[in-house]
């Protein structure tokens, strides 16, 4: 029947004291996921560990330099002693701000400077003239990502070194100039960033911390226009999908970060339009049902706390386009059935958007396959869809699409969903203002009459007939024609008998 093919889809401010700057940064990242749940959206990310979070907390904000003060700071770092550490980290404090970002790129050898430091034979320089190139990343103009570029072979070099510190902080400085511009994305593809990620999630895949901060880095990269041609190939070729497939699975103690930011990496191949055979074969379709499944129990245990929705997000995504892409979920578990209609009743209401998108991963899970249309009926589930058609915004909509799949594999499928109350919720469906829900009511309601006598004889104590009267006189194009055929070859009695066979080939 129908498979439904999906659309693809700066931290500031001070806090009053530590704890109110973790929850502020914890609601800031849980909103960035937002964003990029409800449509497409790079996004810059700050990292800062817990030592610049305490300075934070005492700073009431970034007032910006004048640049004879910026170039006074640069030749504080550059005269050395043992206060360049401290420079550094001044400089890094001053960067924060828009203004002073503009005014140190425009000094002559600022960048250089800058770069010098990430060779220094001293730890805690290299540290902070990372952290310094990392506040520049935060920049949204565009001429400061390019004035970066040429740190890009030391942050990649970092990758993989010995310090997780400096890994992680590159890659998310990495992360945030993937987006600024085509040539900051193809001046890193030459440097290599594609292999270098894959050699370090490799390396680090037992290091959560790191995998998140590859998959952030990763999904900003397969975000880009050009991905398709330029990027998901080197990608594909390079190993490090096994390793995004396997961050699918959270880990209950360290949260649900890497899971979420794997999966979004694996919705951008997915919908990137090339030949997902690859991704099916390499089990991207059964490790998001199984983790589906997981969180479908745990959803049913009443957990929705703790941004569970911003990972099932992009699983259902995943799931409903390598449907669409020909992979099978074999064999048929009942359980993704299950937590797919658990996530749609527990999300109707918070998050009604989540809720059709469970409708719509369940749709293309149904169509074509009668072991799944069968388990929809043996576990009583056809009620809750049903219950469906009452509501707006599209779900409506996904759940005649399944409710069709259903119907579609004939009399015993058909009689099942008649005596679940689907012609009594048909016949309220036919009323709607919705011309799309109307036509696919009428679909659904001649696949229904079609396989059963009783079906008929039911709807028509239902008193269903003079609806489709309606339809027939009051509608123009196909809803019109549809309630002209069924009422000419279902209720003859009822019929004016127009000859109206071609819509059984539409």
């Amino acid at each position: 029947m129908w498979r439904l093919k999906t659309l693809r889809h700066k931290a500031s401010g001070s806090a009053i004291n530590l704890e109110e700057f973790k929850h502020k940064r914890r609601e800031f990242e849980k909103t960035l996921r937002q964003a990029r749940r409800d449509r497409q959206l790079v996004s810059k990310r700050l990292l800062q560990d817990e030592e610049e979070e305490e300075e934070d907390s005492m700073e009431t904000g970034s007032i910006p330099l004048s640049p004879e003060q910026v170039r006074e700071m640069i030749r504080g770092v550059q005269s050395g002693g043992e206060e360049k550490a401290t420079r550094l980290a001044s400089l890094r404090k001053a960067l924060r701000n828009p203004e002073s970002q503009l005014a140190f790129i425009k000094c002559e050898n600022s960048m250089h400077m800058l770069i010098g430091q990430l060779s220094s034979h001293n730890a805690q320089c290299q540290l902070e003239a990372a952290r310094c190139l990392h506040a520049l990343s935060q920049s949204t103009h565009p001429s400061v990502g390019q004035a970066c570029l040429p740190a890009g072979p030391y942050l990649l070099t970092y990758l993989s070194g010995q310090s997780t510190k400096l890994t992680e902080l590159s890659l998310y400085t990495l992360g945030n100039l993937c987006p600024d511009s085509a040539v900051v994305r193809e001046k890193l593809l030459a440097q290599g960033i594609v292999p270098a990620l894959a050699n370090c999630i490799h390396n680090q895949r037992y290091n959560l911390a790191v995998v998140e901060a590859v998959g952030f880095t990763l999904s900003q990269l397969l975000q880009a226009k050009d991905a398709t041609e330029k990027i998901t190939p080197a990608v594909m070729a390079s190993g490090i999908v096994l390793h995004v497939i396997s961050g699918l699975t959270p880990d209950p103690e360290f949260g649900y970060g890497p899971a979420i930011e794997c999966t979004w990496c694996l919705h951008y191949l997915v919908s990137s339009n090339l030949d997902n055979s690859m991704l099916i074969a390499q089990g991207a379709l059964s490790q998001c049902s199984a983790v589906l499944i997981t969180l479908g129990g745990a959803v049913a245990q009443g957990n929705l706390e703790g941004g569970l929705e911003l990972l099932i997000w992009p699983l259902l995504r995943c799931l409903g386009n390598l449907l669409v892409s020909g992979g099978d979920v074999m064999p048929e578990d009942t359980r993704l059935l299950a937590a797919l209609c658990v996530f749609s009743q527990a999300y109707l209401h918070p998050h009604p958007a989540l809720c059709r998108e469970s409708l719509w991963a369940l749709n293309n899970l149904t169509a074509g396959s009668s072991g799944f249309c069968s388990g929809l009926l043996l576990l009583n589930m056809a009620p809750i869809l049903i219950q469906f058609l009452s509501f707006s915004k599209g779900m409506n909509l996904m759940a005649l699409r399944v409710l069709g799949n259903i119907a579609h594999h004939g009399t015993e499928y058909s009689v099942g969903l008649t005596q679940a109350g689907l012609l009594t919720a048909l016949c309220a469906t036919l009323k709607m203002a919705e011309p799309e829900v109307v036509t696919l009511s009428l679909d659904v309601l001649y696949m229904l009459v079609s396989s059963s006598p009783q079906v008929v004889e039911e709807f028509t104590r239902l008193n269903g007939v003079p609806l489709l009267e309606a339809i027939q006189y009051n509608s123009e194009g196909e809803q019109r024609v549809r309630a002209a055929y069924i009422l000419h070859h279902h209720f003859p009695s009822f019929s004016e008998g127009e000859s109206l066979s071609s819509y059984q080939d539409q």
